[in-house]
């Protein structure tokens, strides 16, 4: 089993609430999300078109996709609106110091 590695991303300053941003860490891209102050983190690419979630709208507590409408849940990344029905992958979220930092395997980042 990999180890987790936390990868700084942002400021706090970076992301108001209500916002989201991309970011990539090593190969993959990571939409950050700003719920009320709690920081999330997903696939940044819609499970269903490939459509980049951060070119999207959040709406309450979910994110829908640009290419189809369809909604995830951010916290979790269940699909809850169609035509989305697989999961968007979930990562661990940290602020210290005004720095939010996203935690990633060690075996996707390389």
């Amino acid at each position: 089993m990999s180890d987790l590695s936390y990868h700084a991303v942002a400021k706090l300053a970076d992301l108001g609430a209500g916002e989201m941003m991309p970011v990539t860490i090593g190969q993959r891209s990571i939409a950050l999300y700003n719920l009320d102050g709690e920081f999330y983190a997903t696939d940044a690419l819609c499970s269903h078109g490939h459509a980049l979630l951060t070119d999207g709208y959040i709406e309450g507590a979910l994110v829908e996709c640009p290419m189809h409408g369809g909604t995830f849940e951010i916290r979790s990344g269940k699909p809850v609106g169609e035509p989305c029905v697989t999961a968007l992958a979930t990562y661990p979220v940290k602020v210290e110091g005004g720095t939010i930092s996203i935690g990633i395997s060690d075996a996707v980042t390389s």
